[in-house]
């Protein structure tokens, strides 16, 4: 029998899911199939209802060998598990005569822990195990979240997290998980037989579509012990969130309480002098920290610097005498030691990166009102590491609605570490881009309006004549509005202002669950929701509901933001543009996220507002301009409002 040709497979695959082949998913399956033959790498942009998952499924099942897709959001990863590749796999079977394997891989903290949840966890307070159960009032919230999860534990077949529902607080998952630090390991634990993160991945290790998150394949990248098993192609969808959170995973915090609760750990196994030296330093890295001032430290206090060494020497010895002594009148002993053991590794491995003082970090005092002071380090750039650990041994893809800004792939390409396209050299991989358009025709079905008459926002002070200009654009939408804001203070202003001036409802985020927001304003047409940067990038609310996207100032990084300031500096000393590679690029890149929230649908109609001028009079505007889709463009107040007004009746003419 002869090989089945792509588009066989793709229209199989398509018609399963009971849709039609767009121009733009051949292309991109084309172009995918091409890139994992070479081996190349390849950056796709394709547009919100291009079908982009079938677009890289089709040609990934049908080249055979063993495809990683790392995805951003947790509804990615259940779409494609859940509903995607089932229909996929079923689709393509009689075709390619085998139905390759899928499965689903997480973090350890993702998966109910056996042992923490039949034998208690460590307290740090007091000898022997805490039961959480015994703690926990049954009639408490708590109480009867764990009491649920003991079930639950009898029932699940993964121990995945996202597989109860309803589900639980983060406190109340925390008695019940451990991270890969805290875990004792297979071999040593009482339950490694029926461990669910163990199981997990095996079944990864079996599978031939292996879907996980984009933290988990930083962890696989930077920590050097693989985590994922070996495969041969990569790929990368959300792409566009790839470098955030790589940044995450190799930031470093360190705050007194974390030290403290590691000197209580140690202290129950280790003589006294080795945890009073832990004990003394931690007390001079509290004086400290009381009197730290946010903002990002270019040299290193000499008095920081003084009791991050003592940290640094004091846990080092901690370290090696929890690995030297054993004490068996202390209960549950290796897991008291395993939990010692992580805390205090994690502090000394922040101090030893701070006090090395590597120019390629960026390190900075936060001031949490709640929570108090901290100490952050964070790689000024993670270009370099991923161009050595992302880029060898496989070919990569990486999709996103929003990888060309300013009208090329060159900005988000030199942030994941990539030469400008077409860039010969012997260590550079070799990549192209991509962008397949949209189904949608944005010319037709949006207009984007920038209000250059308002004043240009500053950074603090009342903004009575953008409140103004909302007021009057969420009345002639009928309501109908996502409101995204730059700041959370800026979010509630205004949900307050509307709130008073308009009889239509406004919901804010923070004052209920993001997904019961989002149903309720999907609901109501006539509701508005308002809120910040989860918004810009989450919310998939097709039809009447959402026909004016609002943005009240362009999304710039703030002024004092140390991880953002020093990288716009480090170009700027490079000879760069660093306003325009950092800042700029920042700014396109969630405009171009927010403005996606406009059309998510081929009937839906409406606008896109930027309440601040500078889109259309400073000279970094037709950049950003040219990274949003091609709505029709405005300055022209009363047209706008005009056909806000004719897209609600028609709205309202239809029953909706």
């Amino acid at each position: 029998m002869t090989k089945p040709s792509l588009p066989e497979l793709l229209h199989a695959a398509v018609t399963s899911v009971g849709g039609m082949e767009r121009p733009g998913q051949v292309a991109m399956a084309e172009a995918v199939a091409e890139a994992i033959d070479a081996p190349s790498h390849l950056l796709v942009q394709a547009g919100t209802g291009t079908g982009k998952s079938l677009g890289y499924l089709v040609p990934a099942l049908a080249h055979g060998e063993r495809v990683v897709v790392a995805t951003a959001t947790l509804a990615l990863q259940r779409q494609l598990v859940e509903r995607d590749l089932p229909r996929t796999v079923d689709a393509l079977h009689p075709l390619l005569r085998r139905r390759p394997e899928f499965a689903m891989l997480k973090g350890r903290s993702n998966y109910l822990c056996l042992h923490r949840l039949h034998e208690g966890m460590p307290q740090d307070e007091d000898e022997g195990l805490f039961d959480q159960f015994e703690a926990a009032a049954p009639s408490s919230k708590l109480g009867q979240d764990l009491l649920r999860m003991r079930d639950w534990a009898d029932d699940t077949e993964t121990g995945d997290r996202d597989d109860l529902t309803p589900g639980v607080s983060d406190r109340a998952w925390s008695q019940v998980s451990v991270t890969s630090r805290e875990c004792l390991g297979a071999s040593k634990c009482a339950y490694g037989a029926e461990c669910f993160a163990e199981m997990a991945r095996e079944r990864a290790k079996l599978a031939d579509v292996v879907v996980t998150n984009h933290a988990l394949l930083a962890i696989d990248a930077i920590e050097g012990a693989p985590v994922l098993p070996q495969h041969e192609v990569l790929i990368v969808d959300e792409a566009h969130e790839l470098v955030s959170r790589v940044t995450g995973v190799a930031t470093g915090e360190l705050t007194p309480g974390q030290v403290q609760r590691a000197v209580r750990r140690a202290a129950k196994l280790v003589d006294e002098k080795v945890a009073d030296a832990l004990q003394t330093a931690a007390e001079g890295f509290e004086r400290v920290m009381e009197l730290a001032l946010p903002g990002r430290l270019e040299e290193i206090p000499e008095d920081l610097g003084y009791a991050l060494t003592a940290l640094r020497d004091a846990s080092r010895t901690v370290i090696s005498a929890l690995g030297s002594t054993r004490d068996a009148s202390v209960q549950d002993e290796d897991v008291v030691r395993k939990q010692a053991l992580g805390s205090v590794e994690s502090v000394h491995g922040v101090a030893e990166r701070i006090v090395a003082g590597s120019e390629y970090d960026v390190v900075w005092f936060e001031r949490h009102d709640r929570f108090g002071a901290s100490l952050r380090v964070a790689p000024l750039s993670v270009s370099g590491l991923l161009r050595e650990k992302l880029f060898a041994d496989r070919s990569v893809v990486l999709t996103s609605a929003t990888l060309k800004l300013g009208g090329d792939f060159n900005g988000v390409g030199a942030s994941l570490g990539l030469a400008p396209e077409g860039t010969e050299g012997d260590d550079l991989p070799q990549w192209k881009g991509i962008d397949v358009g949209s189904p949608f025709d944005y010319r037709k079905q949006g207009i984007l309006y920038v209000a250059r008459h308002l004043n240009t926002p500053g950074r603090e002070g009342s903004r009575g004549d953008m409140m103004d200009e909302l007021a009057e654009l969420v009345e002639a939408a009928g309501g109908r509005t996502l409101g995204l804001f730059s700041s959370m203070r800026a979010a509630q202003a205004a949900a307050e202002e509307l709130r008073g001036r308009l009889d239509l409802p406004v919901l804010l985020q923070g004052e209920d669950t993001l997904g019961e927001l989002i149903k309720n304003f999907a609901a109501d047409p006539k509701t508005c929701l308002f809120g910040t940067l989860s918004l810009w990038q989450g919310v998939d609310v097709p039809g009447p509901s959402s026909q004016l996207v609002v943005m009240d100032r362009i999304p710039f990084p703030r002024p004092d933001d140390p991880l953002m300031s020093a990288r716009q500096k480090a170009v700027e000393e490079a000879g760069g543009n660093g306003f325009m590679s950092v800042a700029a690029t920042h700014a396109a890149l969630l405009m171009a996220q927010g403005a996606g929230r406009l059309v998510r649908a081929s009937g839906d109609r409406g606008v896109v507002a930027v309440l601040d001028p500078r889109l259309a009079t400073a000279r970094y505007g037709s950049f950003l301009r040219a990274s949003l889709p091609e709505f029709w463009y405005t300055t022209d107040r009363n047209q706008v409002r005009r056909s806000l007004a004719a897209i609600d009746e028609a709205a309202r003419a239809a029953g909706t």
